[in-house]
């Protein structure tokens, strides 16, 4: 696949911050931990990923503004275009041993997202995808899932941490897409669920109380793959709310109409 430059310069810091987590995972043990806050732990490893990311497109692109999980954003010079970064999403993953965590790039052009990287150095796994060109894994074309039916389809979803709000409602929400599906999945990672979606492995996902790095990747490489991403509404204010359902054109609808069934009363 032919890559743009700007592609090429998201997926060389990508690579180079990959490189550096997969080093620290194999001695987790040895990171020094500092609580951010219930359930939700930032190391070292994090921040360096995180300076080595900034640096290299920052360096490429000097004017650019810059949103990421573990820094002050920088707005830029240049007003149109904003890098969204995760360093590491899945931090509670890496800090376990469970290799399901990934660097997550998204650019954001005039508030739209117009390309993205996600790297799991973990398995080696290279997601890419431009608007217009389309969604890959590895250089190989991506497509989501073709399932029609809900009965037939996996589905991921995001399960809120300690400290999290809305873990009734979310227990309602999972009690109904449990009885029409024929499985679900939680991998700890928003930005690897929605490159899963992307690649068909999962049918559809959804979840609330996200931060825009959680999601503005995976929103490009599912719609570039042929689905559909939006927040609960059905609208394109995904960042916003902080909120998202993604599937292919026919689960995704079903899976909105699921998931905003109404609390039964008691």
């Amino acid at each position: 696949m032919a890559r743009s430059a700007l592609l090429n310069v998201m997926v060389q810091a990508a690579l180079k911050a990959g490189k550096s987590l997969g080093r620290d995972f194999g001695e987790v043990q040895n990171l020094q931990v500092s609580v951010k806050g219930p359930g939700d732990f930032v190391s070292t490893a994090d921040r360096k990923a995180e300076k080595i990311v900034r640096e290299e497109l920052l360096k490429a692109r000097p004017t650019y503004g810059f949103l990421g999980e573990e820094s002050e954003e920088i707005k830029g010079t240049d007003g149109a275009h904003r890098w969204i970064v995760d360093p590491l999403d899945g931090t509670t993953n890496f800090l376990h041993g469970i290799p399901a965590f990934a660097v997550s790039i998204a650019l954001e052009r005039n508030g739209e997202i117009v390309a993205a990287v996600v790297f799991n150095p973990a398995t080696d796994e290279l997601y890419t995808a431009e608007r217009g060109g389309g969604a890959f894994l590895n250089d190989r074309r991506l497509r989501v899932a073709a399932r029609r039916v809900l009965s037939d389809c996996v589905i991921g979803c995001g399960v809120p941490a300690l400290g999290k709000r809305n873990h009734g409602k979310f227990l309602v929400e999972l009690r109904h897409v449990m009885g029409e599906v024929a499985g679900i999945r939680r991998l700890g990672s928003p930005t690897l669920d929605l490159a899963y979606v992307a690649a068909g492995r999962f049918d559809g996902f959804w979840e609330a109380e996200l931060a825009p790095w959680d999601m503005a990747a995976g929103i490009l490489l599912i719609r570039e793959a042929g689905g559909f991403a939006t927040d609960w509404d059905g609208g394109t204010a995904i960042l916003e709310a902080g909120a998202i359902v993604a599937g292919n054109e026919h689960i995704h609808k079903a899976l909105i109409e699921v998931i905003k069934r109404p609390i039964p009363a008691k």
